[in-house]
């Protein structure tokens, strides 16, 4: 449950972020501030930052896919009852 509130937290930081630069980018036409730059690089980070926390969340196993047609690709995954009566 921790590792989604990460999750979502930093979705959000990226989503603020974003929207920070462009805010920047319209206000600072022609000035040579670079807060646009600062805001971008800092939504790089913290999209590297939500890529990782995904791939940790699936390596160690937290997080798992319970769309229908992954049921097909991973047989090995489904609970004992499920095998049975799908054959």
């Amino acid at each position: 449950m921790l590792l989604k509130a990460i999750i979502i937290i930093l979705f959000i930081a990226v989503l603020i972020s974003l929207s920070s630069a462009l805010v920047f980018l319209m206000k600072d036409v022609g000035n040579p501030r670079k807060r646009t730059l600062y805001a971008l690089g800092l939504r790089v980070i913290l999209a590297t930052a939500l890529v990782g926390t995904i791939a940790w969340g699936i390596y160690s196993g937290q997080l798992t896919s319970k769309a229908p047609w992954d049921r097909q690709l991973h047989p090995e995954r489904l609970a004992p009852h499920q095998t049975a009566t799908q054959s």
